[in-house]
């Protein structure tokens, strides 16, 4: 079974402290955004791709940006 995961922006500190509060407790899990950057910025090119897929399924930057929070499922393990 899936959860709920609630990711919230680092520029919204009260919105974390609220949702921590109205789902302590419930099937969901309120964290605060950990990406500093994004990945790979080098100027040249990498020889071989070694990953087939990118970790990251959904771009969550413009639900950040726009209300302060994003909502993903996260499967169970």
């Amino acid at each position: 079974m899936a959860t709920l995961l609630f990711i919230v922006s680092r520029q919204a500190p009260g919105r974390y402290s609220y949702l921590k509060h109205v789902f302590a407790g419930e099937s969901g899990e309120v964290i605060v955004d950990r990406r500093a950057e994004e990945r790979r910025q080098r100027q040249s090119s990498a020889t071989t791709e070694r990953r087939h897929v990118d970790r990251r399924h959904r771009d969550i930057t413009p639900e950040l940006r726009s209300s302060g929070w994003a909502l993903v499922r996260h499967p169970a393990e």
